[in-house]
């Protein structure tokens, strides 16, 4: 098996510093996880001007992709399925049902759990928000070529697999 130093240098750079008490260099611009925050931003920045003039915000979009996919989900389940925490779930949800995007129902079932419907007009966003976020996407890989595309997404994949297991 391949030890994790030998795929980055910076790593086992980094592990022989410290190990010596000297100063441990790792820079921003090779730091994978740096480079993907910042294109996160980036991309956060260009899709919230979009959306925004249609009355989303983008914590909404996040909430709204899930549902779009799989409608009438527990609240708790689409803090999971989005990554955030439920006050920040309800925070977005409730701003989405002032505006008439969602409906809340309490679950038949389960009487303490709650599920989110979309409603007719938040279902008809998913036609005008989603080529947004395709035209984003298209832009911000506009000049790669295919194969090294389909290689980011499998390589995001892997990333994300290997860092759910360290997730608290």
């Amino acid at each position: 098996m391949t030890d994790q130093f030998d795929l980055v240098p910076e790593a086992a750079a980094a592990a022989e510093a410290a190990a010596k008490g000297k100063d441990v260099e790792f820079h921003s611009e090779t730091s994978v996880g740096y480079l993907l925050r910042d294109t996160y931003r980036v991309f956060t920045r260009v899709l919230q001007a979009r959306i925004s003039t249609h009355g989303v915000t983008i914590g909404q979009w996040y909430f709204l992709r899930v549902l779009w996919d799989e409608d009438g989900l527990t609240q708790r389940e689409l803090s999971q399925r989005v990554g955030m925490m439920e006050p920040t779930t309800v925070t977005a949800l409730n701003g989405m049902e002032k505006r008439g995007y969602v409906r809340r129902v309490r679950n038949t079932d389960d009487k303490r759990k709650v599920n989110i419907y979309l409603t007719d007009r938040g279902r008809a966003l998913r036609n005008i928000l989603l080529p947004h976020a395709i035209d984003v996407n298209v832009r911000a890989v506009a000049g790669v070529p295919l194969a090294d595309v389909e290689t980011l997404r499998r390589t995001l994949h892997t990333m994300k697999r290997n860092l759910y297991g360290l997730a608290p």
